[in-house]
């Protein structure tokens, strides 16, 4: 187990740090995100699908509990899946709406709230937690894998930019 911890002075720290771990990131990978409600998740999510080149809307999966997008890495199209269990009722709802097949060798999944469904979600190769500081957000990264060491040691981050 690898842990890195950092500072995110402000929003734009929070996406650069989307950003660059976006360009850490391989097929396979299930990454969590911790953080109290506007701890900057989606932020975070939104950042990284755009700098893996997705063009559109970026929206917050909160009431569809999935949002799948298409991206390119390393010249290999890789879907996306960002997840929000937030509004799930039971970690069962998780399971009945066949959400466990999307986590395999060719998916990125990004999962918020994943608390909600501890039961049943497949083991995080990173857990990211995010916490309001009083100056912006204190960020830790746990890699819990190996593919999770392997991303964060390709993770360049540099928050003052």
């Amino acid at each position: 187990m690898q842990r890195r911890q950092l500072h995110l002075p402000d929003e734009a720290a929070t996406a650069r740090l989307g950003a660059d771990l976006a360009q850490a990131l391989a097929p396979g990978l299930v990454l969590y995100l911790h953080g109290d409600l506007g701890a900057g998740k989606t932020t975070l999510t939104r950042a990284l699908l755009h700098a893996a080149g997705y063009q559109g809307r970026v929206k917050s999966p909160t009431y569809t509990l999935a949002e799948p997008y298409e991206v390119k890495l390393a010249e290999r199209m890789v879907t996306v899946i960002h997840f929000d269990l937030y509004r799930m009722a039971s970690p069962e709802e998780f399971l009945e709406a066949g959400f466990r097949e999307h986590f395999n060798e060719n998916t990125i999944c990004v999962v918020e709230w994943p608390e909600k469904g501890d039961t049943v979600l497949p083991a995080p190769d990173i857990e990211l937690t995010l916490v309001l500081a009083a100056h912006g957000r204190d960020v830790e990264l746990c890699a819990l894998s190996d593919k999770g060491l392997e991303c964060l040691a390709r993770l360049k981050f540099a928050p003052n930019l």
